[in-house]
């Protein structure tokens, strides 16, 4: 029996929003471009249906397209920002308290063979 996915069945609501604005963004940017779905998915190397899936905001839509989409538009560039360990300010402070290298608990060598 297949597990549930409940991300996509049931994603936080700002998660969902984020990606819904994305798809509209991404439809804008495609209709001020003056192109065509059958243009941007040949450009991208995938079929429309993944085009229209990703301007609705399908959260089943694969990472791959909405980079793509951003790329085809010139709009990659913030994306390259996103999650920068350099900007990220909770995660530099933490990092300050702890100076672990991994993050997981190490347990030690054990010598069952």
């Amino acid at each position: 029996m297949a597990k549930k996915n409940l991300l996509i069945e049931a994603p936080p609501y700002e998660v969902e929003q984020a990606i819904s604005r994305l798809g509209k963004n991404l439809r804008t940017a495609r209709l001020r471009r003056n192109m065509t779905i059958e243009q941007v998915a040949e450009k991208i190397g995938t079929g429309p249906r993944a085009v229209m899936d990703a301007e609705k905001g399908k959260l089943s839509t694969g990472i791959a397209v909405y980079t793509a989409l951003l790329w085809t538009y010139d709009l990659l560039r913030p994306f390259r920002d996103l999650a920068d360990p350099l900007g990220d300010s909770e995660g530099l402070a933490l990092d300050q308290l702890d100076s672990r290298t991994r993050a997981r608990t190490g347990k030690g060598l054990d010598n069952d063979f």
